[in-house]
């Protein structure tokens, strides 16, 4: 497969670009594989990347319903941090966090990571405590966090209010080597580099049934025929359950609808990532000038991937006071995505009640930025049955009562 670089982009240039080839291979199925993931997300190719670059393990494949990061992949605010107050979510979103920063390398495709910090605002004096406990957590974490004033808030970000009357800034906890990156880039990274060591990307494959024998998998059936393997993956986000219930266990997860919205582009203005709890909104600018905004999820069980009037007008009115140029601009695009989301607001990353079936779901609204370190840990699970980062997102949590309260602790899951 061809490298990327500044020479091969000079000389395409030279012969009208027309060297450049697949980014990767169109395959056909074979009857069998050592390893089927299922979900050709984030989250399902950095496991098979991470299969085949750590582990060695190449026979596999990568099954989509739909096209390759059409999912909750595509549909994220890609926010990139790893300020968590609970010491396994530390570790493995920074985890992820650090496999960022050298991801474009690794890869050979430059998936636009930027640095550029991640505030999240404290608006109330139990936002404060709670915010100062967290930082005092992550620095026996070893993540770079601390607690700022409203001065320094307004300093890194001057298009703030901060003296709002019904929300005013009293600190926030900072993260200055989080930020963002490019959700499609990071899925189509991944996809090249797992097709160039010899995995097989099947779109419009539709995993109909799962097929087991004496408690352990079989394989699956597809839209594309029956398709044997020893390890079976589930990586489908909001349709794990789905999945789940094909494979004869249950999941302690509900789907729901997470929205978003882009303002029509405009000059830079905010260079930072800016998380407003209190209002439950978040924002920052893309590289093409639009304000990149997102919200709650929906207040009902549902899989629609639309957005809705009444979580958009909520968010923007409550954004409105914090940040007063909001009201002169336009929405561009609105759209939705299918979260799965556990009691404890934490993610699964785990073996299941299937022999050979393993199961990486419930990252809510923050799988975005886990997605290296969620994959580096279920290919350490499915390739040796244990991974560190994954041993505390176990299924089996839930029964002995070990929650990971993200929710509670963080106040919002993201």
């Amino acid at each position: 497969m061809k490298r990327y670089s500044a020479f091969a982009v000079a000389r395409e240039a030279l012969r009208d670009h027309t060297g450049w080839g697949r980014a990767w291979h169109k395959a056909q199925p074979k009857k069998r594989y050592d390893v089927i993931i299922v979900g050709a997300g984030g989250h399902g190719l950095a496991t098979a990347y991470y299969l085949g670059k750590n582990f060695g393990i190449t026979n596999v494949a990568i099954l989509e319903k739909g096209w390759l990061g059409g999912g909750n992949t595509g549909r994220n605010t890609t926010i990139i941090r790893s300020n968590y107050l609970q010491d396994p979510s530390a570790a493995i979103y920074e985890k992820a966090r650090g496999l960022y920063e050298t991801l474009s390398q690794d890869l050979n495709y430059n998936v636009m990571f930027s640095p550029r910090g991640v505030m999240m605002l404290a608006q109330t004096e139990h936002e404060v405590r709670g915010y100062q406990r967290t930082a005092h957590a992550n620095s026996l974490q070893g993540v770079e966090t601390e607690f700022i004033s409203p001065k320094q808030v307004k300093e890194l970000c001057p298009i703030m209010n901060i003296d709002g009357p019904r929300y005013p800034v009293l600190g926030a906890l900072w993260q200055p080597r989080g930020g963002t990156a490019r959700h499609d880039a990071v899925a189509w990274g991944y996809a090249r580099k797992c097709s160039e060591m010899g995995m097989d990307i099947l779109q419009k494959c539709e995993v109909t049934g799962v097929r087991t024998e004496g408690g352990k998998v079989q394989g699956v059936e597809t839209t594309l025929g029956p398709i044997d393997c020893d390890k079976l993956g589930l990586v489908v986000a909001g349709h794990s359950s789905v999945l789940a219930e094909q494979a004869g266990f249950r999941l302690p997860i509900e789907s729901l609808a997470l929205q978003a919205l882009v303002s029509e582009p405009i000059k830079p203005c905010m260079d930072v990532v800016v998380m407003a709890n209190t209002v439950h909104g978040y924002m920052s600018q893309s590289d093409k000038g639009e304000m990149v905004i997102g919200g709650g999820t929906d207040g009902f069980n549902n899989y629609t991937q639309r957005g809705s009037f009444h979580h958009i007008e909520e968010t923007v009115r409550a954004l409105i006071e914090t940040f007063p140029m909001l009201s002169r601009l336009k929405m561009l695009r609105q759209w939705g995505g299918i979260v799965d989301m556990t009691g404890d607001r934490s993610p699964i990353i785990s073996s299941t009640p299937v022999g050979g079936i393993f199961i990486n779901c419930g990252w809510g609204t923050g799988g975005f930025k886990a997605i290296p370190g969620s994959g580096w840990a279920m290919a350490e699970l499915m390739a040796k049955g244990h991974s560190p980062l994954a041993e505390d997102f176990g299924l089996n949590r839930f029964v002995e009562g070990r929650f990971i309260d993200e929710s509670v602790a963080a106040g919002v899951a993201h």
